[in-house]
């Protein structure tokens, strides 16, 4: 891991860390003005709907803060800096909120949490971005992907009336078993923490699972990326948007600043892990990368489909 990809993922850790060690703090200054159980689950008229025991509550707020901490730590980029700090920051204003709203009451039931706090945390969380934002200029720009040149890349041998098509299945175990720990997650968060808490995880769970198993399919049509599972959603280059095609290895980190969906100046694609990848070069200079094994099979047919195209257009 290069300085910058180092320096990037302690900036987004940092946040969760301060958020941590707030959350810690209040909790210590305000035990014993605590009720045994807590008032966790506010409803719309901010009334306590659902109840916890006090150590219960600071290992769900840890547990999620170190969950999202996590989350945000892999898979941060320079321009999403901001949304790490924002996240931290909404998520450490709602648990003080839910404790302040816990004091010096006898019954748990008593204690109040009104929709114009959700505001206040949402306050908070756009003042929190903007340092966030701030702090991206430590980080220094991403570097210029480097292109999947077309000199002596593979290419099939393909007939003109002859049909081929090629695909594999590409998956990350790591965000396989990340994605299922947050769904797993979400329906002990939505009973134990307030509401908004519970979209969390989900948000992260959901297209964390679309993106950790893949299709990859080189056609006629050009290169197709789906979820294994689903036919939507897809990412789809044609094959008249492509001029040449390589296989190459992959640093996600050095190259693209983590994994899953990455979008860069001048590149993009599907990033699972490290090593071999397919790489083709679309007519406006850009990159999509995804990566896939037996990445050259793939890249020669599509460069054998541009070539014949391209042939008959002449």
């Amino acid at each position: 891991m290069n300085r910058a990809a180092t320096r990037l993922r302690l900036l987004a850790a940092l946040p969760f860390l301060l958020a941590l060690a707030v959350d810690l703090l209040l909790f210590a200054l305000w035990r014993d003005r605590l009720p045994d159980r807590l008032a966790t689950h506010f409803g719309g008229d901010g009334r306590a709907d659902g109840f916890t025991a006090t150590g219960g509550f600071l290992a769900v707020s840890s547990g999620l803060l170190a969950a999202l901490g996590a989350g945000w730590t892999l898979f941060v980029r320079r321009r999403v800096l901001w949304g790490a700090w924002a996240t931290a920051g909404f998520a450490a204003a709602m648990l003080a909120l839910t404790l302040r709203g816990n004091l010096d009451v006898t019954d748990p039931a008593e204690a109040r949490l009104p929709l114009a706090g959700l505001t206040v945390a949402l306050a908070l969380a756009a003042l929190v971005a903007l340092a966030g934002w701030a702090l991206t200029r430590l980080v220094p720009e991403d570097p210029a992907p480097r292109a999947p040149g077309t000199a002596g890349a593979p290419r099939l041998d393909l007939g003109a009336g002859e049909l081929a098509g090629w695909a594999r299945t590409a998956g990350s175990l790591p965000m396989s078993v990340l994605a299922g720990a947050f769904l797993l997650a979400a329906p002990v968060v939505l009973l134990l923490a307030p509401w908004p808490y519970a979209l969390i995880p989900l948000a992260v769970g959901v297209p964390g699972a679309a993106l950790s198993r893949v299709r990859v399919t080189a056609d006629r049509r050009g290169l197709t990326v789906r979820p294994a599972l689903a036919a939507r959603p897809r990412l789809r280059v044609p094959l008249d948007d492509i001029t040449g095609a390589t296989a190459r290895d992959v640093d996600p980190l050095g190259e693209f600043g983590g994994w899953g969906y990455r979008v860069r100046p001048g590149a993009g694609g599907v990033i699972l892990r490290s090593g071999p990848a397919l790489a083709v070069r679309r007519r406006d200079g850009r990159e999509f990368v995804v990566t896939v094994d037996d990445a050259a099979t793939a890249a020669g047919l599509l460069n054998a489909l541009v070539a014949r195209d391209g042939s008959r257009g002449a």
